[in-house]
């Protein structure tokens, strides 16, 4: 049986270019490669004792302290060979597991990330609210990281990020960069943001708008003269429009859309889907602008319009995820059937294949 060396395990998996490695009871570890669970060969089952020999491997004294009362600890961890890696330790039918995602030490261009140059106008606004939007493990953190280190090549500026935990560092290049992480700089993603708004930036990331108070003093920092850029779980412009406006409180909805209206810039909803020869994932967006006639739908609670918006929204940059499916299909990135099980509308989606973008 091997020794548990979280090291060796670490750098086996981005040597094969997994996404994630997992600890749980019962099974051997697992990676996430090129989007489906694969365990490790070699490795047994492990049981609590073995999961706990590696969470002491790469926990701090204040971890451990946090994991023993029970509660959940996220956190980074830097392996011997230097590479990053974003950690939460949780409990499962009264065992601890654990999850890891593999980081990048270089912060990928958006050329690199084969993402449109849309996205760089976005980051380069002076002002307003930029929202990167999918589900867990599509790339939101790495698109943010890309946006962020263009600013920070184009812009001399002063750029706050706000992250639980900080997963791309960012150097000094043409603006200042100070990034603040939750439970080590300061308390809160909403109290950072408040304090924020006394320390002369002009972009601020917060790494994931959770609840009420952080979203109202995101939108309200892009309202006064910032460029703030974010993340949601959701799944497209409309669905992220809608969950922004329904976290606040029925008297105030009006207020919020007509904030929203004002502020946002842009939306931008990812997906990782498998590319056609199986050795990887490629990125599927939706993009919305806030062109004027979108504004008018936001004030007006008329959000269930603006998915047409941006399928007639190419002179703008805007496309829908079934037209950038169909897209990636016809350049043979991905199959037909994998645009087929991803898209929102098999209909829309087999119509764009069929006609010219």
């Amino acid at each position: 049986m091997k020794s548990i060396d979280i090291n060796e395990i670490l750098d086996e998996a981005r040597s094969l270019e997994a996404s994630d490695v997992h600890f749980t009871a019962g099974l051997p570890p697992l990676m996430r490669l090129h989007g489906s669970i694969q365990k490790f060969a070699g490795y047994p089952d492990f049981n609590e004792p073995m999961i706990i020999n590696v969470i002491n491997q790469i926990t701090s004294i204040k971890h451990k302290q946090l994991i023993q009362k029970g509660e959940d600890a996220d956190f980074s961890f830097v392996s011997t060979a230097g590479f990053r890696h974003r950690v939460n330790v949780y409990r499962q039918r009264g065992y601890h597991a654990i999850a890891m995602r593999l980081l990048r030490n270089d912060i990928p261009t958006l050329k690199d990330l084969s993402l449109p140059p849309t996205l760089g106008d976005f980051a380069l606004r002076p002002r307003g609210l930029v929202l990167v939007t999918g589900p867990t493990g599509s790339g939101k953190s790495t698109t943010l990281a890309a946006m962020v280190d263009h600013i920070n090549r184009s812009r001399s500026c002063h750029i706050i990020t706000i992250e639980d935990p900080i997963e791309y560092l960012h150097n000094h290049k043409r603006s200042m960069v100070n990034q603040r992480e939750i439970n080590v700089d300061v308390g809160s993603f909403a109290g950072a943001l408040r304090s924020a708004l006394r320390e002369d930036p002009d972009v601020i990331l917060v790494g994931e708008m959770r609840d009420f108070e952080t979203i109202s003093a995101a939108i309200t920092a892009a309202e006064t003269g910032h460029l703030v850029m974010s993340t949601l779980h959701t799944t497209g412009a409309a669905e992220t429009l809608d969950r922004i406006i329904d976290v606040y409180p029925p008297h105030s909805q009006g207020q919020c859309r007509s904030q929203l209206a004002n502020s946002l810039v842009s939306v931008i909803s990812q997906t990782l889907v498998p590319t056609a020869d199986g050795r990887g994932r490629c990125c599927a967006l939706e993009i919305m602008a806030n062109t004027d006639a979108v504004g008018a739908m936001i004030r007006e609670n008329k959000i269930f319009q603006i998915p047409s918006a941006i399928t007639t929204g190419k002179s703008r940059g805007m496309f829908s995820l079934d037209q950038d499916l169909a897209r990636l299909t016809r350049q043979g990135y991905i199959t037909e059937s994998t645009g087929l099980s991803r898209c929102q509308d098999p209909k829309e989606y087999n119509r764009f294949l069929t006609m010219a973008m």
